[in-house]
């Protein structure tokens, strides 16, 4: 058996497969309420068919003004938990793995009348200025990831996502180029970051573990390099965080740090090294469509889970071309057979 098609185990999280689908955000909740529709049942449910062994959910905003645009999805309130069990319930019958990507997009909330971060700058010069949080709506924030947290396991999740990566929020503290506060939520530049994973692992199952994706490199003039993230991620290891998703950018415009690269793998050294440095399971993205590139990252030891987004876009059946391709055995249920 191939290494992507062997199964993963960590505390009660069991895949068939080592095939994420990433969060991709669809920008289709045309009643703008944040509740998923119809296209994120079929959307997320074929990626299931196709044989995924774990799919999270798009970024999923903990109030109304953390949307990066009205038509994206929220777990701000009850009503929204049916329509992801409905989703989350049709995956398992598929043998899916289900998570849900728990987030606020700060001040990248393109449609909130005044978004909101860490500090009054804004992203670029056509975005709003944010309002600064103050200490105690920061606080009250910690309670809103939590409260989505809770809500996300109320729809059945199999593991949580926070995003912590791409300039959103949980970011925009983490960073000193976001973040120009005074207080302790400044003086300690993870404090945030890690009072959401403690809140967010206090409702979660003991044995349910929690991810987060971070950005391991930022691209803009001053941004922090990879020794900096692996601080980062060695704080959030020790408040909870269990398996890494290895993303980089989005704080801001490009400028000295360096370009994302635009080659397939670009960002596998990231996760890599933040494997070997923090020692705990980490998810590579960035570029890996190509089944034979997958399965080398995992057989040198490079990564644990490989996440295919665009691929996954194209090909709601990657997963199982890509079994095909390695071990010569499609992962369809009955009904497809006759096709192979």
């Amino acid at each position: 058996m191939s290494n992507l098609f062997k199964p993963f185990k960590y505390k009660g999280l069991e895949l068939k497969n080592r095939v994420v689908m990433p969060p991709m955000c669809q920008y289709s909740v045309h009643l703008k309420d944040g509740i998923p529709t119809d296209w994120h049942f079929v959307h997320y449910t074929s990626r299931a068919i196709g044989g995924t062994g774990l799919i999270i959910i798009e970024m999923t905003n903990v109030e109304d003004r953390g949307r990066i645009s009205d038509y994206c999805l929220g777990i701000w309130s009850d009503e929204h938990i049916p329509a992801f069990k409905r989703i989350i319930d049709e995956c398992h019958k598929y043998g899916a793995k289900v998570a849900i990507q728990i987030a606020h997009a700060g001040r990248k909330a393109e449609d909130a009348p005044i978004p909101v971060s860490s500090s009054p700058n804004a992203f670029n010069e056509k975005s709003k200025t944010p309002h600064e949080l103050t200490t105690l709506e920061v606080k009250e924030m910690v309670e809103k990831f939590k409260n989505g947290v809770e809500r996300a396991v109320l729809a059945g999740v199999d593991t949580i996502e926070l995003h912590g990566a791409h300039g959103y929020l949980i970011h925009q503290f983490a960073s000193a180029y976001t973040n120009q506060r005074t207080d302790e939520y400044g003086q300690d530049k993870f404090l945030f970051g890690k009072e959401v994973i403690k809140a967010a692992k206090s409702v979660m199952p003991a044995d349910m573990p929690l991810i987060m994706r971070i950005s391991a490199l930022e691209y803009v003039d001053g941004g922090y390099g990879l020794d900096y993230s692996v601080e980062m991620a060695k704080a959030f290891r020790d408040a909870g965080v269990d398996i890494f998703h290895i993303s980089s950018g989005g704080e801001g415009p490009i400028g000295s740090g360096g370009r994302p690269g635009s080659h397939p793998g670009y960002q596998v050294k990231l996760a890599e090294q933040i494997k070997k440095e923090v020692e705990i399971p980490v998810i590579a993205v960035g570029k890996l469509d190509d089944a034979n590139l997958a399965e080398s990252v995992l057989g040198n030891q490079e990564a644990d889970l490989i996440a295919v987004g665009r691929g996954m876009l194209s090909n709601p059946y990657w997963a199982n071309e890509a079994s095909i391709l390695l071990d010569g055995k499609p992962l369809t249920p009955k009904p497809y057979e006759r096709a192979y």
